[in-house]
């Protein structure tokens, strides 16, 4: 019987934990280091992207993309001839696709998406 009274009173001291004194400081402490954790992630992984970003950048550079696209763009007009003769009601397609505006359309909707991103880091601070 002894044991079952004891058992009782471990389970109301375990139900019952008491407040210890320094509770709401060790909260605030532990909260700072999480917070601090976020940020040293936050700006790890932002130094990923960076160098990410230019690691691309220069090997964008040193695989001759440019003069890649301009052997292309070469075969885009001699398509853009033959489509036009084929359909030449359809010949706005061709002129949008040469003109570059879809190169400046991409370009703007990076920029709208980074303009997203920056605002939401923002927001976060």
């Amino acid at each position: 019987m002894a044991e079952a009274e004891f058992e009782r009173r471990l389970e109301r001291l375990f139900a019952e934990a008491p407040e210890l004194a320094d509770a709401v400081a060790f909260a605030d402490r532990v909260e700072r280091r999480l917070a601090t954790g976020w940020t040293a992630r936050r700006w790890l992984i932002g130094a990923a992207g960076v160098a990410g970003g230019v690691i691309g950048a220069s090997q964008l550079i040193m695989s001759n993309l440019f003069q890649r696209v301009e052997n292309v763009s070469d075969s885009a007009r001699v398509l853009k001839a033959g489509f036009t003769q084929v359909a030449p009601r359809a010949a706005w397609v061709s002129g949008f696709a040469e003109g570059g505006v879809v190169v400046w359309v991409a370009s703007a909707l990076a920029i709208v998406a980074m303009g997203f991103a920056l605002t939401r880091v923002i927001e976060e601070l």
